[in-house]
């Protein structure tokens, strides 16, 4: 799997590496989260009411359903090296052009837009990943990488709360902070890598697993991941997107308020990522697990995190309904990198368009929930059956696994 070239650079180089893309991640999540962050004060100054919020989410998904399409094909047959910084670069001059519209047709676009090129992030990532790490350390090493989106989601409601004031617009100004930073991470990957360090992943495309991407379509075990990740994907999503609008408007929480406690939860989110895949390692060391049953019960105790939804309804405002959302946000982190490795169990030759297709799939079914959403939440003028139902879906995944990925068919990685 490795070059001369990888194999030449040190283990802490590789964890280094990891750690970048970890910086990646953070800028997707800041990036995507700014509005969320400022939904509020951008629905309230647009005129824009929670179904034409939802409306922008689904613009988003269904284009980073696309773009999902074109970049995993692309990772398959493009130097990682020179694809990557070139999607970071355009995603993030699309989140800085956010701050400059000015009516809800322009924000729709920037949206649009930001979610096609946000999209290749995640097939170049698991490239990287895929080509870097050994089997064993993958799920740690896409801990890592999964737990930049808790950090961006943390970092973006603390510059919000530095660079907004009482003045109408001044949100504007953390979309274009969030934007530049991007650009700068360009920079430190052209300086880190050179094009060499990444050969692998694109000489191991030329290289033939015994199996073609049809037949791993064709599979249980490529149909369990997909419902797997329909489930994370839904409770990740349905808290990213309307938590503040849950705190705000649900629980009567204060603007500043809201905004702290969303850092409190992705700093549970990113506790729960990173504790996914030591629990991992120590199952695989200390316990004698397989890498694969080691992620299945990851993902299964996560579930019963995020299935403490179910106690939402009863909750007022006050501690132990912050406590339980913490812990949901912990569990629903926690599903991610287990996911990835699954990914990255189907084929050695086809990462990045399994993570394309993949990625298409879950967001073409999943984004128009946000429509729903906000449809059912200015019906009945409450957020909590969404979110309950929301932490109940990752079990969709434990499910997929049991009846759809079987032991008796032969290993596809090899």
């Amino acid at each position: 799997m490795h070059t001369e070239a990888t194999v030449s650079r040190s283990p802490s180089w590789k964890w280094a590496i990891t750690g970048l893309l970890l910086l990646a991640t953070t800028i997707n999540y800041m990036d995507r989260v700014t509005l969320a962050s400022a939904s509020v004060r951008v629905t309230r100054e647009l005129s824009l009411d929670d179904a034409h919020y939802g409306n922008l989410e689904l613009a988003f998904g269904w284009a980073f359903a696309a773009g999902s399409l074109v970049f995993g094909f692309l990772a398959d047959r493009v130097r990682i090296y020179f694809l990557y910084p070139v999607i970071l670069a355009a995603w993030s001059l699309m989140g800085m052009a956010t701050g400059w519209t000015h009516g809800y047709f322009e924000l729709i676009v920037c949206r649009t837009l930001l979610g096609f090129f946000e999209a290749g992030h995640w097939p170049c990532a698991l490239k990287t990943t895929f080509t870097l790490l050994s089997e064993k350390d993958r799920t740690m090493g896409n801990s890592i990488l999964q737990s930049g989106a808790s950090i961006g989601a943390i970092v973006t409601p603390q510059i919000m709360k530095l660079l907004v004031t009482d003045q109408p617009g001044s949100w504007r100004t953390t979309f274009i902070a969030v934007g530049g930073a991007g650009l700068l991470w360009v920079v430190a990957w052209l300086i880190c890598l050179r094009p060499r360090d990444l050969d692998s992943a694109l000489l191991v495309t030329t290289k033939k697993d015994g199996l073609g991407l049809a037949v791993i379509l064709r599979s249980g075990r490529f149909w369990a991941v997909a419902l797997l990740i329909v489930g994370a994907q839904a409770v990740w999503h349905i808290y990213r997107v309307w938590l503040m609008k849950f705190l705000q408007t649900g629980r009567g929480y204060e603007e500043k308020a809201a905004l702290d406690f969303n850092s409190f939860y992705f700093i549970a989110t990113d506790v729960g990522c990173i504790l996914a895949g030591f629990v991992s390692l120590w199952l695989i060391r200390r316990r004698g697990a397989s890498p694969h049953d080691a992620r299945r019960t990851v993902y299964a105790g996560a579930c019963v995190l995020t299935s403490l939804s179910l106690l939402l309804p009863w909750l007022g405002k006050g501690w132990p309904l912050l406590g339980t959302l913490l812990l949901i946000g912990a569990g629903a982190l926690a599903l991610f990198p287990c996911y990835y490795s699954f990914t990255q169990e189907l084929s050695p030759t086809h990462v990045g368009r399994l993570t394309g297709l993949l990625s298409l799939w879950v967001w073409a079914v999943t984004s128009p929930m946000h429509s729903f959403f906000g449809m059912l939440a200015d019906r009945t003028r409450s957020y909590d059956a969404g979110l309950v139902v929301a932490g109940l879906a990752p079990w969709l995944g434990v499910i997929a696994m049991k009846l759809l990925w079987r032991k008796s068919e032969p290993p596809l990685v090899v």
